[in-house]
């Protein structure tokens, strides 16, 4: 290196030992910077801290007294300790018009729910009622509603029924609050290990996907009672749905249908209005299917109900954490949605921490909702709660969501149909499978095929960018940029390294049939690059070697700091040379560009 002062102006300059005679005058050109070597304790920590706590929890914790770190605990367990010291009458009457709504929408939907899950109606009125008293002690988010969903109340029921008749109605019953307390054990198990990021693997388009096919289960589950039909399918796909329906309709359906139905104008106004009907006229005894008796009172806990031991214990901890995974998804994203548009943090880590342990509990209290109003309900039409599931998962099918899948990711729509075909043509769980399948598929893609591209240079710059982005980007004579747009990891080295050579193959077959300037520089620009494993480095020095019999020169530009570090450390550097690794594609332009000029 050599420098000199021109008009008070020191110009470093760097000059190849193959072309020093070519390069004059050249601005600085800055090396790349080598992070200090970490200590091994050091980097493991902060790996796991990135890992687990990279929202770091335990920052208001920091300089406080023992006292008060004792009431920032209390109040990270139970945030109602935070927000309830600003309760007033205004949030209250808030709070209570609300209860009122949701509670008459609520009522009519749980009765469905529970039909879907093959369970009494009380169950459901009562997940309505005790879970959310514990959600509002533990969870963060301020509007989402607590007690049982179409889509979990399907998948629990589809799941169930598999292993146990649900004419059997003791061990049914143990084998749901069995799947219900693993369910609560596996949200908070991740919520306490900061495991939440496992949820994340189940795509958006996965999700939309499952979720449209289990809105079309769902309906056409309800056409069991909508039409009145006495015998139909256990199974869910819409083949074995369609045939008992149409084997109804050839031997006739049931008679007076008049008498139930009833036009839905509001959930629970079609209930009121159908029960006062049905229980004035005696509907029921001139065919019309009621909902029947509808328990009251208090149960006593169901902790001693629970498969503790015994076959049943690990089919209901499959169950459970299948519908605890997928239940702990659906709230998750509805939170995180409702936080963003209100602009208020959601802890991700506390919200399955809450749902857990208000799943578990739930699971060890079977207690019915208690008031006088139940036994009304036993005169509620079937036809009218099954309209009421219908018209509430409609709104599961977002088909606007699908059209912007299919405009942003092709792979993605490819998900979101396998899930929605897997739902409707085969079975609940095995769209979920589907589902998670191509959601992994994905990933796997990704990893080991990552893009790419050809760099040139755009106009009257020093900026280099993918041509096919930039089509007035020109190449570089004598030099070919390359970009890799991934980590470079066992998975996909070897691909890597054969795109690259491919690249150069192709290009070089160019030049060749343009008769232009020989290749003799490869720029690898290694900014999107931003981790490397040994099988990695391994790739390059192949690579290096490879070019080498061409009689290119590698070089490398501006690699990141886990990069440059581990690069360092297996001696490539010294593979190649030091003066082969710029911090700019331009600097290692502005180096190597005269040697091209030679004729």
């Amino acid at each position: 290196m050599s420098g000199r002062v021109t008009d008070d102006i020191e110009i470093d300059v760097i000059r190849s030992p193959s072309s020093r005679h070519h390069v004059e005058n050249l601005p600085y050109v800055h090396k790349v910077g080598l992070p200090p070597k970490q200590k091994l304790l050091k980097e493991f920590t902060s790996t796991l801290k990135e890992i687990f706590f990279h929202d770091e929890p335990l920052r208001h914790f920091k300089d406080q007294p023992k006292s008060r770190k004792l009431v920032l605990g209390l109040q990270a367990l139970f945030p109602i300790l935070e927000w309830g010291r600003d309760y007033n009458l205004s949030k209250f009457k808030g709070d209570l018009i609300s209860g009122l709504t949701i509670a008459s929408l609520a009522i009519p939907q749980d009765i469905g729910y529970a039909k879907l899950a093959n369970l009494d109606p009380q169950y459901a009125l009562y997940s309505s009622f005790v879970t959310p008293l514990v959600y509002a002690f533990m969870g963060s988010s301020r509007d989402i509603a607590i007690g049982p969903v179409a889509v979990v109340s399907l998948l629990l029921g589809t799941l169930l029924q598999k292993e146990i008749n649900p004419s059997n109605k003791v061990e049914y019953e143990r084998l749901a609050f069995t799947a219900t307390f693993f369910a609560g054990i596996t949200q908070a198990t991740l919520g306490v290990l900061r495991l939440g990021f496992l949820i994340d693997f189940l795509s958006h388009a996965a999700i939309v996907g499952f979720m449209a096919g289990a809105a079309i289960t769902i309906g056409l589950q309800q056409l069991k009672g909508f039409l009145g039909i006495k015998t139909f399918t256990k199974k869910t796909d819409i083949v074995s749905v369609m045939r008992s329906v149409w084997t109804t309709v050839h031997h006739g359906g049931k008679k007076h249908r008049k008498w139930f139905w009833v036009p839905a104008i509001a959930p629970l106004i079609s209930v009121i209005i159908a029960t006062f009907f049905v229980f004035i006229t005696h509907a029921d005894k001139h065919g019309v299917a009621i909902v029947n008796h509808i328990k009251k009172g208090v149960n006593p806990a169901s902790a001693n109900q629970i498969f503790f031991t015994g076959g049943y214990l690990l089919k209901g901890f499959k169950i459970g954490v299948v519908a605890g995974l997928i239940a702990l998804t659906e709230s998750t994203a509805i939170g995180r949605t409702f936080a963003a548009i209100k602009d208020y943090e959601l802890d991700g880590n506390k919200e399955m921490v809450a749902l857990g342990t208000m799943n578990v509990i739930g699971s060890m209290t079977s207690c019915y909702v208690s008031t006088v109003l139940t036994p009304l309900f036993k005169y509620t039409p079937n036809a009218v709660i099954s309209a009421i599931i219908i018209s509430a998962v409609v709104g599961l099918i977002d088909i606007q969501a699908m059209i912007l899948i299919w405009k942003i990711d092709k792979l993605d729509f490819i998900a979101c149909m396998g899930a929605f075909f897997g739902v409707v043509f085969v079975s609940v769980e095995i769209g979920l499978l589907i589902a998670v399948g191509i959601s992994f598929a994905k990933i796997l893609l990704q990893v080991t095929r990552p893009r790419t591209a050809l760099l040139g240079k755009l106009p009257r710059t020093s900026v280099y960018r993918n041509i096919n982005q930039y089509p007035d980007a020109t190449k570089v004579p004598g030099i070919l940029i390359l970009r890799v747009d991934s980590a470079i990891y066992f998975s996909n080295s070897n691909y890597v390294k054969e795109r690259i050579l491919r690249w150069l193959t192709d290009e070089e077959e160019q030049v060749k049939a343009n008769k232009q300037t020989k290749i003799q520089y490869l720029i690898v620009e290694m900014s999107p690059v931003s981790d490397i494993d040994t099988s990695g480095l391994h790739a390059l020095e192949e690579l290096y070697r490879t070019l080498q019999k061409r009689e290119i020169q590698l070089v490398l530009a501006n690699p990141g700091q886990a990069v440059i570090d581990k690069l360092y450390a297996s001696g490539f550097p010294n593979l190649i040379g030091e003066d082969k690794i710029f911090l700019t594609v331009a600097d290692a332009v502005l180096t190597y560009a005269p040697k091209t000029e030679e004729p």
